[in-house]
């Protein structure tokens, strides 16, 4: 994952401008897709437009699971600590 490709995401896809650091998010999603062996691309999806991960069970009837909470927290964390 690369800040390019997420500010591009963030601009093109979502429409928006981005307010964080798109270079600490890069590296947080990067060692969280590492860490618990996910997409970065849908751990992408989850963290900006809180999109479900398919057959990661990270929803449950519209909320997030304890999974979900754990990837989210996760990166989180990380995001905080490369910023």
């Amino acid at each position: 994952m690369t800040a390019k490709k997420i500010t591009n995401y963030i601009e093109k896809d979502l429409g928006k401008e981005p307010r964080h650091n798109c270079k600490a998010l890069a590296k947080a999603i990067t060692k969280v897709a590492k860490l618990f062996k996910e997409s970065e691309q849908e751990l992408m999806c989850l963290l900006l437009e809180n999109k479900p991960i398919n057959g990661s069970y990270t929803h449950s009837y519209g909320f997030h699971t304890a999974y979900g909470r754990e990837l989210i927290n996760t990166m989180s964390d990380c995001y905080y600590k490369y910023n």
